[in-house]
């Protein structure tokens, strides 16, 4: 009974270890934005980049508009990704906009220098909001759109990523010119480098190799609570010559800290290999509903 107990109080550290780390990458990508890009005209892409559009057209608060406009991309995670996602996001969400508001007149740290802003920026919001993703949050929907839509017409995540990006920027040069939606994009390319750098993948899939003592419990959970389908290989032992199942399994992104989550509850002592993987097309990959 005391190892169920401590199994339970050890997720519940996790869990709140990784709310706090997804409050942190926000207010870190608050401060970037607040202290480097928004008083340089400089915006970000994404829901976020709209939000800024939003706030300097209508003179609304940021934080709300952040707020708002995400709502329909978190109800979005949650069908298509899973709750545990969908509550990290909020969680993210909810202190990006709280950020920004407590923020929005804290001293500019760059001033003038475009290149310094754009570098210096890209760099902060690209932590912040890779450090939320490796946690199993995110602080903007395009991303999650970019995942649905991706299944659904003939084009990779990170083409449809760059053009609904494309479109933000459009909006960003009505109110910013044109100088400074060419800064916003240089800015949100680093960003987006950085991204990868911190959570390992911006938009690919990755395939999990698992070598375990229980594979139809593992696949069994993985269909269950993940919404995957997996794969057996036979494969020997060089040394022992004992034969083992091997499962196979690709996943997006958004999937990692869940998948990882899985393994580790049902065997914390399994063989785990993971290989990134640029697109995957066709067959049963696709998102099932997950709760």
């Amino acid at each position: 009974m005391s190892t169920v107990i401590k199994q339970k109080r050890t997720s519940r550290l996790k869990k709140v270890s990784r709310a706090l780390a997804v409050i942190i990458g926000a207010f870190i990508t608050a401060y970037g934005l607040e202290a480097i890009l928004i008083p340089n005209n400089v915006s970000d892409g994404g829901v976020t980049g709209l939000s800024i559009v939003g706030s300097q057209l209508f003179e609304l608060p940021l934080g709300i508009l952040i707020a708002v406009l995400n709502i329909p991309f978190v109800f979005l995670g949650y069908k298509q990704i899973g709750k545990s996602f969908a509550i990290f996001s909020v969680i993210g969400i909810a202190s990006l906009a709280y950020g920004t508001s407590i923020m929005h007149h804290i001293p500019t740290i760059i001033q003038g220098d475009t290149l310094l802003v754009t570098v210096v920026g890209g760099i902060i919001i690209g932590f912040g909001m890779g450090l939320a993703l490796r946690n199993g949050g995110a602080l903007d929907g395009i991303d999650m759109l970019a995942v649905l839509l991706s299944r659904k017409l003939p084009f990779g995540t990170s083409d449809l990523i760059l053009f609904l990006n494309l479109f933000v920027f459009i909006v960003v040069s009505t109110v910013f010119g044109l100088q400074g939606a060419f800064l916003s994009g240089i800015a949100y390319f680093i960003a987006s480098k950085v991204i990868h750098t911190v959570e390992e993948g911006l938009s690919g899939s990755k395939t999990f190799k698992i070598i375990t003592t229980h594979p139809e419990l593992m696949v069994e959970t993985i269909r269950d609570r993940l919404g995957r389908g997996a794969t057996y290989n036979i494969v020997e032992g060089g040394y022992s010559n004992e034969q083992f199942k091997e499962i196979t399994c690709v996943i997006n992104r958004l999937e990692d800290s869940k998948m990882k989550e899985i393994i580790y509850e049902i065997d914390k002592n399994a063989f785990v290999a993971v290989y990134d993987v640029a697109e995957v097309k066709g067959g049963s990959f696709k998102k099932r509903n997950i709760h």
